[in-house]
């Protein structure tokens, strides 16, 4: 990989500025706003954001998942309680997420503390997905080693047949998960890097929000 050209990659943002008076006091309703004018520009996977974890070990990991829904300030996603960030989830509750919506200019950053939904909610999304996805959440062990593909597709189809007249329930090792913000940054690209950063903390899920502007 030719390090030189790397380097000489560079974009100069000039689309937007950001300002604490448009932003307002609540991070929450800000954040909607963002989200709705994303979905109206069209972006491909607007609810696609990284979820960054961390092991017993203080290894950090990070992967994409989908946002699933917002439900007051609990962003929600769904995955396997088994897989490797389920398990880091169990060890370590805080997280982070991480969406960038590049056409746009934007990114937010949030870091906040992660539980288990409730089974009645988890139940609702899993019924929602189409069905081909209920048996996929059967048949894959995920993050377990399999010897080949041939194993997973042996495995969907005995769950396609064992499930063939009746509904898919949700597997108990399969949910949904809620991250509560303790803090949140809205990243606006400005030119020559002096980009917009405003920030939204605070010290517990029960204290109100601090804002400020950070330097970028």
């Amino acid at each position: 990989m030719d390090e030189l050209h790397l380097a000489a990659i560079r974009t100069d943002y000039s689309l937007a500025s950001l300002e604490e008076t448009e932003v307002g006091d609540d991070p929450i309703l800000f954040f909607r706003k963002w989200f709705a004018e994303a979905e109206h520009a069209q972006l491909s996977e607007v609810n696609a954001m990284t979820l960054a974890t961390v092991d017993v070990d203080n290894r950090p990991h990070a992967r994409i998942v989908l946002l699933k829904g917002l439900d007051g300030a609990n962003f929600q996603f769904f995955t396997n309680y088994e897989s490797h960030k389920g398990r880091q989830l169990a060890q370590r509750s805080h997280a982070a997420l991480l969406f960038f919506w590049k056409e746009l200019e934007r990114q937010v950053r949030i870091e906040g503390i992660v539980t288990e939904l409730q089974a009645e909610e988890s139940d609702a999304y899993f019924h929602s997905r189409p069905k081909g996805s209920q048996i996929g959440a059967w048949a894959s062990p995920q993050s377990s080693r399999i010897g080949s593909r041939a194993i997973l597709e042996e495995r969907v189809k005995q769950y396609e047949a064992q499930y063939a007249a009746q509904e898919v329930p949700r597997p108990a090792h399969w949910g949904g998960y809620g991250l509560q913000p303790l803090s949140i940054e809205f990243w606006q690209g400005r030119r020559s890097r002096l980009h917009d950063r405003i920030c939204f903390e605070r010290p517990d899920l029960a204290a109100p929000w601090e804002k400020y502007r950070l330097a970028p």
